[in-house]
């Protein structure tokens, strides 16, 4: 088991400024279920605010439990002992989530956590976003992540697949 404080003064965030905070990683825990689903919820109904995710809660709960958590490994970061972001990404090198609290966007939370995905994976990390996302997708470009691909979602949108391979 490992627990990796970060101090992110020392790491510059997206927009080149240093950022003060300092969190911790760390491996998921059962007892973080119930504040990773509402990371989840808060951090999607941001970034699609005419999308009723409420209404979703109990479907990604069971998603939650009989998918990701049974074949991904997950890592939270926390600080000052509340949960602030995650990744999942699974023995294929898929990375199905990343979630980080709004508060969090354009710091150097997002960015640590895809390096710990990229540490886990090393032979390269796969993910799908949606294509209207374009935070996300810079966001991702800037961590190395090139597309590879479109397709369609189960709700009917479109997605973009990016992948990361190491130099």
């Amino acid at each position: 088991m490992f627990c990796k404080s970060v101090d992110a003064r020392h790491k510059a965030g997206h927009d080149g400024f240093n950022m003060s905070a300092s969190f911790d990683l760390r491996p998921y825990r059962e007892a973080d279920e119930d504040a990773s689903i509402a990371l989840w919820l808060e951090t999607w109904q941001q970034a699609y605010p005419s999308i009723d995710f409420a209404a979703r809660v109990a479907w990604w709960r069971e998603r939650w439990r009989n998918e990701l958590v049974p074949a991904a490994q997950i890592v939270v970061a926390e600080e000052d002992d509340e949960l602030i972001g995650f990744v999942t990404i699974d023995g294929a090198g898929y990375l199905d989530q990343l979630v980080v609290s709004p508060a969090q966007w354009g710091t150097s939370v997002s960015a640590t956590l895809v390096d710990e995905a990229k540490r886990l994976s090393p032979a390269g990390v796969t993910l799908k976003v949606n294509a209207d996302n374009f935070r996300a997708i810079k966001f991702y470009e800037r961590n190395g992540f090139v597309r590879t691909g479109e397709e369609m979602n189960s709700s009917g949108r479109a997605v973009l697949l990016m992948a990361w391979q190491p130099m």
